[in-house]
C-alpha cells in the first residue's frame, strides 16, 4: 500500500514538472512570435556617412539560389528566368558552390544531391555528395527532376538522359559568371559550402576564377565555416566577405548593447530576417541593428524574405539588400 501511495506521489509530481514546462515552453512561443512580428518604426534609421559600397541608398534585390522559387534553383534555367525575363530584373545573384571530386567548383545549395536532383535513381544511392563524383558523372543529373511549382506541378521530373537539356544539368561556376558578366553587371555572393581543407581548396579556385575574370571588386564571399572565413582573410585579403554565424551572435549583442568596442571583422552582415526561423523568431531587422551596422561601416543583408509584407518593411528600413526565391515578387514590391 505504501508503494502504491508513493508511486501516485511520483506520477503527481512528474505530472506537475510537465505541466511547468509546457507552460515555460508556451510562454517563450508567445515572447518570441511577438518578438518575431516586431516592427522598428523607419523613421528611427539614421543615415550614415560611408565609404562601403555596400551599404546603399536603394534595396538592392537578390535572387536567393538564383530565383529558386520560380525554376529550378541554380540551374542555367533559373538564371536566364532572371536575367533575360521581361517583366523584372534583379541586382544580386546569389548561389552556393561544392567542390567535386576532380576539383571543379558546381552549383548546389545542399550537402547532398537528393533533394534537388534525381541523383538517387541515376546513381542508385542516397546521399550522394559532390566531392564524392566527377564534374562529368554529375552531369547525368537532371537538377530539376524535384522542381515543384507553387500550384504543385513538377514540369521536369520524368526528363532523362538525353531529353536533359543543358539548361537543367549542374553547372560550374565558370559558366554561370560567363554568362551573367555577358547579360548584365551584376554583383554576386557566394557561398562555399564545404568545410575545412576541402573549403579552403573552394576559395583558392573560386579566387583564381575570380581574378582571372576580373570580377573580384563584384563579390561577397560566404561560408557558415569559421576556419573558411579565417582562411579568406589571411590568404585573400582582396575578397570581401560576409559575417559567419559566430560573427553574427557578436554583431547582434554589441548591437543591443551599443558597445563602443566593437570592432567588425568584415564589411558585409547577411543575417536571417527572423531567427531561429520565421514564425516563431526574434526579429533581427530592427532599427537598431541596421543602425548600429551602418554605424559601424558594415551594410545589411537579409536572407530568406518571401513574404510581400516582410519585404516591404525591410525596405522602409532600408536595408542595402534582401535574397528572397522570388525575386519577381520583390521587384513588383520595391517598384509598385
Amino acid at each position: 500500500m505504501a508503494t502504491k501511495t508513493k508511486e501516485k506521489k511520483k506520477n503527481k509530481k512528474g505530472l506537475k514538472a510537465l505541466v511547468i514546462i509546457i507552460c515555460i515552453i508556451a510562454v517563450l512561443a508567445i515572447v518570441l512570435n511577438g518578438l518575431g512580428h516586431y516592427r522598428s518604426d523607419p523613421a528611427k534609421i539614421i543615415k550614415y556617412e560611408t565609404t562601403n559600397a555596400y551599404i546603399l541608398d536603394e534595396t538592392d534585390i537578390s535572387g536567393h539560389r538564383s530565383g529558386g522559387g520560380i525554376a529550378p534553383e541554380e540551374t542555367m534555367m533559373a538564371f536566364k528566368n532572371c536575367a533575360e525575363n521581361p517583366d523584372f530584373s534583379i541586382d544580386v545573384f546569389e548561389f552556393d558552390l561544392h567542390i567535386t571530386k576532380d576539383d571543379v567548383l558546381v552549383l548546389l545549395h545542399d550537402d547532398t544531391l537528393d533533394r534537388t536532383s534525381d541523383s538517387e535513381e541515376v546513381f542508385g544511392e542516397k546521399e550522394v555528395r559532390p566531392e564524392n563524383k566527377t564534374y562529368e558523372e554529375l552531369r547525368t543529373l537532371n537538377m530539376g527532376a524535384k522542381f515543384e511549382t507553387d500550384s504543385g506541378e513538377t514540369p521536369y521530373a520524368g526528363l532523362k538522359g538525353d531529353e536533359v537539356t543543358d539548361d537543367l544539368k549542374i553547372l560550374r561556376v565558370e559558366d554561370v559568371l560567363d554568362y551573367l558578366n555577358s547579360a548584365g553587371t551584376y554583383k554576386f555572393i557566394i557561398e562555399i559550402k564545404n568545410s575545412d581543407d576541402l573549403g579552403r581548396k573552394g576559395v583558392d579556385i573560386l579566387h583564381k576564377i575570380l581574378v582571372e575574370k576580373n570580377l573580384i571588386d563584384r563579390v561577397i564571399f560566404g561560408t557558415f565555416h569559421q576556419e573558411v572565413s579565417d582562411y579568406v582573410d589571411e590568404t585573400y585579403p582582396d575578397m570581401t566577405r560576409s559575417t559567419c554565424i559566430k560573427e553574427v551572435l557578436d554583431f547582434w549583442i554589441a548591437a543591443i548593447t551599443n558597445s563602443d568596442t566593437y570592432e567588425p571583422p568584415c564589411t558585409v552582415l547577411q543575417i536571417p530576417y527572423c531567427f531561429p526561423f520565421k514564425n516563431l523568431g526574434l526579429n533581427i531587422a530592427t532599427a537598431t541593428v541596421i543602425n548600429y551596422a551602418h554605424k559601424h561601416d558594415i551594410a545589411v543583408q537579409y536572407w530568406t524574405v518571401n513574404d510581400e509584407k516582410d519585404m516591404e518593411y525591410l525596405i522602409s528600413l532600408g536595408a542595402d539588400c534582401i535574397m528572397t526565391d522570388y525575386p519577381d515578387i520583390l521587384y513588383n514590391v520595391k517598384n509598385k
